[in-house]
């Protein structure tokens, strides 16, 4: 009260109005955070699932980013995530250079078979010699039968016409670059060594053995012989029944040749 006038004074409250805490902004920060590192554990997820080449195209983007633009738009193809054309081009050649190989292994089989049907010596091997392409490359394998026709019985020595068969193998083979891999395997009829440890090893590797020979008189380069194994009877043509001839037999795998 204002002395004299007897009038109240007049009194102003203001109030000021805050934002409780559930209304701010912070947890709009704490939520962007959250959804990034839940994206970047996917792509580390992701990259990890992925070939080697899309591995080092990735590694290479985030080394030089502005040098990767320019070899590659882009890690997505049409289809989704995949490798770089970079990459892509890498293993187009791959599949090029392995296709041409099976093209002169395929040569090289019908050439054989055709020596098999007009030498009347080695015509009786015709349903011996077996080729199959495997992922290692060209196999050709020579499968005993009841006569025991390539190896004198119990022995890693070679008949005259099985050695005259190898022999024309090695020729044939020595006309290409390969890396071969002779193999030899036994039935499961035991070696009776009579405490001497001579066993189906010993006499699966001698076999394998006289078999590379046979091949270098052919005319293979002792430098094309890359793997020579004795594998007795541990694996077995036809496992139902491991005392079948079938089981006896040489193994000669052409390789593909290995990308350097």
């Amino acid at each position: 009260m204002i002395e004299g006038s007897g009038e109240s004074p007049i009194i102003i409250k203001k109030i000021n109005k805050g934002h409780g805490g559930h209304h701010g902004g912070a947890w709009k920060v704490a939520y962007a955070d959250f959804v990034t590192a839940m994206m970047a554990l996917f792509i580390v997820l992701w990259i990890l699932g992925q070939s080697e080449q899309v591995k080092q195209a990735v590694a290479g983007y985030f080394k030089d980013p502005v040098g990767f633009s320019t070899k590659s738009k882009s890690l997505i193809d049409g289809k989704g995530m995949g490798p770089s054309p970079i990459a892509n081009n890498g293993v187009a050649d791959e599949m090029q250079r392995k296709e041409a190989e099976k093209q002169e292994f395929l040569k090289m089989e019908e050439k054989l078979i055709g020596e098999l049907n007009k030498d009347t010596q080695l015509s009786q091997f015709s349903n011996q010699v077996k080729f199959e392409m495997v992922k290692e490359g060209l196999k050709i394998e020579l499968t005993d039968n009841a006569n025991d026709i390539f190896f004198e019985i119990g022995t890693s020595e070679l008949k005259q016409d099985a050695k005259k068969l190898i022999e024309k193998i090695g020729t044939e083979v020595s006309k290409l670059p390969n890396k071969l891999i002779v193999e030899g395997h036994t039935d499961s009829h035991q070696f009776q060594n009579k405490g001497t440890g001579f066993t189906n090893f010993e006499l699966s590797a001698e076999r394998a053995l006289a078999a590379k020979r046979a091949l270098v008189v052919g005319g293979l380069m002792e430098g094309q012989i890359d793997e020579i194994h004795g594998y007795a009877d541990k694996r077995l043509r036809e496992p139902a029944d491991p005392f079948s001839y079938v089981n006896r037999r040489i193994s000669i795998t052409l390789k593909f040749i290995e990308n350097k």
